[in-house]
């Protein structure tokens, strides 16, 4: 019996190293500090430690030689955090990408294994 197969393509930013700096828990990271406005309520729901969070955007912030956020201190309103400009740019050629690689990769996927798995399954019912 055949199963139902789908691509899982994942997208990373690597450096000259090949250190991750930037993929889909980065994005998802900047994604819920746009939508919280503030970086440890983004970590906290995706299950991150604070320190973490921080730690991997220190690193993209390394990788691309810009800050990411601009973070206010507590206070009497409690602290924030907002995207960058640059942050914003970032994120937004990143979903891009990742959308337009996603959408040619299954195509491809498609083109190139739907004949064979069609083929292994007729050979199967004929036995």
């Amino acid at each position: 019996m055949r199963r139902d197969l789908r691509l899982k393509a994942t997208l990373r930013l690597i450096d000259e190293e090949g250190q991750r700096c930037f993929g889909p828990g980065v994005a998802a990271l900047l994604e819920g500090v746009q939508e919280k406005k503030s970086l440890r309520a983004a970590a906290g729901s995706m299950g991150m430690a604070y320190s973490k969070a921080w730690r991997i955007l220190r690193t993209a912030e390394e990788a691309f030689g810009c800050k990411l956020l601009d973070s206010t201190i507590g206070g009497r309103h409690g602290g924030g955090a907002v995207l960058t400009t640059e942050a914003k740019i970032l994120l937004e050629g990143y979903q891009r990408l990742r959308r337009e690689t996603e959408e040619y990769s299954r195509a491809r996927y498609m083109e190139i294994f739907t004949p064979l798995l069609a083929s292994v399954e007729t050979r199967q019912e004929n036995g």
